[in-house]
């Protein structure tokens, strides 16, 4: 049977939440399963909790909306439409939205009483590509990949041709100086810190060649991300990523039928636990009351398990 198809309850344990090591068995909890909150959408990404309302923002890209669950009721309702084709979403250190906007190709901030400013457009006076997946560090700094997922084909934004390399950037909304972070991958695209922030992982999807998650040391008081190196290839390929409270990187995963989902990689880069859905997985976000609700965009729908671990702030 069909889990997703029926609406007879899981038996716990949750059998599509796999232990492949020990590490992971103390995150699973024994009685709690996955559950599908919300569907029926087009290609949902960029998940980000509001705790202060009890309310998640997730992007539907083709639908060119942001959308809003209440966990309160259960309902949804249109937070933004037009959106811009928006992605990727965080909040910054002050509580406000942070929007990756394809269709513009921009990065935008969402001030508290709703006014939309832009943070960044261009890179030396060139349009950026089309800014996909954002993360904030504890000094205020916002960091953004910038892959041309927006610009090419109107599915996910519209036609544009390619006139930069794709890269990470950097941007200290304090001063409005941005610099490149990191420009030695073929097409970055999810991100996090690691919870001491000495680390940034970032994911390469390159269209031609093998795909694959890099790990990068940060350095001079956190302002430059270098020696680059594999973090993990294989297990399927990554898209949004973050980092829980004990340094686990939980991944978004396409791993074909039977495998999609997400894969949680111990510091070491070992995968230690898998959580498997329908669909594949491009991105995810801790929440709830107590930041220990894990919630997955996964092509049409929105998942969300409880886990026994928090998510690290800035993601």
């Amino acid at each position: 049977m069909n889990r997703w198809d029926s609406s007879a309850p899981i038996r716990y344990p949750d059998p599509d939440v796999r232990i492949l090591d020990k590490r992971f068995a103390k995150i699973v909890l024994g009685n709690a399963a996955i559950h599908r909150i919300a569907t029926d959408f087009a290609f949902t990404e960029g998940p980000v909790w509001f705790g202060d309302g009890r309310y998640l923002l997730f992007s539907d890209i083709p639908n060119d909306q942001i959308l809003r669950w209440d966990e309160t009721t259960g309902g949804i309702s249109v937070f933004r439409s037009p959106s811009h084709y928006a992605n990727g979403n965080t909040r910054d250190r002050q509580g406000r939205l942070l929007t990756c906007e394809h269709d513009t190709q921009r990065l935008t901030r969402t001030e508290y009483d709703g006014t939309v400013v832009v943070l960044a457009d261009k890179w030396e006076g060139m349009k950026l590509t089309a800014p996909n997946d954002v993360v904030v560090k504890s000094d205020n700094t916002i960091w953004f990949t910038d892959n041309g997922a927006g610009t090419r084909g109107n599915y996910l934004g519209h036609t544009a041709p390619q006139d930069m390399p794709f890269r990470v950037y950097r941007l200290d909304p304090a001063t409005g100086v941005m610099s490149i972070a990191i420009d030695d991958m073929a097409r970055p695209n999810g991100l996090c810190f690691s919870p001491d922030e000495s680390r940034l992982y970032v994911v390469d999807t390159p269209h031609d060649r093998p795909k694959s998650t890099r790990v990068y040391d940060m350095v001079d008081g956190g302002t430059r991300a270098v020696n680059g190196r594999t973090f993990f290839d294989g297990d399927g390929w990554a898209d949004g990523i973050r980092c829980d409270v004990e340094g686990n990187v939980w991944a978004g995963l396409s791993g074909g039928e039977g495998e999609d989902g997400v894969g949680i990689f111990a510091p070491d880069g070992t995968l230690i636990g898998r959580i498997l859905l329908p669909e594949r997985c491009a991105n995810l976000c801790f929440g709830g009351q107590k930041r220990n609700r894990l919630f997955m965009a996964a092509s049409q729908s929105v998942y969300a398990l409880y886990v026994e671990t928090q998510g690290a702030v800035g993601g």
